[in-house]
């Protein structure tokens, strides 16, 4: 939630500018484009953080044999056995 807050104040940042040019025109005036690129940005990032995490617990799993994350070493493994 928080990540599409921040995406929606960036693009809310750049003032939404009606019937003006993208770049490129005939216009005199132009639409700021650099809030859009951030949005993308932002997306972008946030989904590879979120591929990061899940490859992440995934090979924890498969080092580990199990997913606690509390520092605490199963009875298995303290005996040796796994």
């Amino acid at each position: 939630m928080l990540s599409y807050a921040v995406n929606l104040f960036l693009f809310s940042s750049g003032r939404l500018s009606l019937n003006k040019a993208a770049v490129l025109g005939s216009g005199t005036e132009y639409a700021d484009p650099l809030p859009q690129a951030f949005v993308l940005t932002a997306i972008v990032i946030g989904f590879a953080m979120t591929a990061f995490v899940v490859i992440l617990a995934i090979r924890g799993r498969a080092d580990l044999g199990n997913d606690h994350v509390d520092g605490e070493l199963s009875d298995e493994r303290k005996k040796g056995k796994v």
